[in-house]
């Protein structure tokens, strides 16, 4: 497993992947081209990729050296409205006969429809260590039901400790509270990773969301859409890697796109 999770995490212990699992839910027309996006990503300095077991399988020549983590759950679709629950749809075993370096799946504790999630995400927590495969946890607390302070600092340091302690080797979350996301990180023995977000961010506001989240603890970013819909997808990657990585203040990281 240790060596799995090298392919994902640097020498440092950081990691910087890029999310292309949208579209296997949603509309995602910025992801018309992934081979692309995935090659430039790669050269800007992505180290892993969240994806779907169709891009795995069609572009797997384009990850060239890069991590892949296979998205395990979903089998729902926005054209459906409320949308139905997600479920597990692929195994440690399918992952690896796909070539995946890890899985990653939802965790929304507090949620009325997925809370499920929890159950399957234990499951699949035994099955991946039982093939030495590393998993990651999106953990969401209430996932994204419309709940009065469901992104608190602590709910969300609560879903992260959550995550580990039903087995996931890495978490996903949301950067919430800027210093106080430490009471996350710090209160969180496994990794934790910062996602991007729906809303579209300059580069400015971007690089300082990533800076914020690692100067609070953060080991990394699990980033897509603010990063696939740029056209220098080249440019923004190799910012983010240098914040991430070099210690890049966001001045000098702006100057690389």
């Amino acid at each position: 497993m240790k060596r799995r999770m090298n392919n994902l995490f640097r020498r440092d212990g950081f990691a910087f992947i890029l999310a292309m699992d949208h579209a296997a839910m949603m509309k995602s027309p910025a992801l018309g081209e992934p081979g692309r996006i995935i090659r430039e990503a790669a050269a800007g300095g992505a180290d892993a990729f969240l994806t779907t077991l169709g891009i795995v399988k069609n572009y797997a020549s384009d990850f060239g050296r890069a991590g892949i983590i296979l998205r395990a759950d979903g089998g729902i679709s926005a054209l459906k409205m409320p949308m139905d629950a997600m479920e597990q749809l692929y195994t440690a075993e399918d992952a690896l006969r796909a070539g995946a370096d890890a899985m990653l799946c939802m965790g929304y504790p507090g949620s009325a429809v997925n809370e499920h999630s929890l159950k399957y995400l234990a499951k699949l927590a035994a099955d991946c260590d039982r093939w030495g495969l590393p998993l990651g946890a999106e953990m969401l607390p209430y996932g994204f039901e419309k709940v009065e302070n469901s992104r608190s600092v602590e709910n969300i340091a609560f879903a992260c400790r959550q995550g580990a302690e039903l087995g996931a080797d890495f978490i996903k979350t949301e950067f919430v509270g800027g210093e106080e996301f430490k009471k996350v990180t710090e209160g969180c023995y496994a990794p934790v990773l910062v996602l991007g977000g729906s809303g579209a961010k300059s580069d400015e506001e971007l690089l300082l969301s990533v800076k914020g989240a690692m100067d609070a603890g953060a080991k990394g970013v699990i980033m897509g859409r603010n990063i696939y819909r740029r056209e220098n997808v080249a440019g923004i990657c190799e910012a983010v890697a240098a914040v991430i990585h070099d210690h890049a203040t966001v001045e000098e990281a702006l100057r690389l796109i």
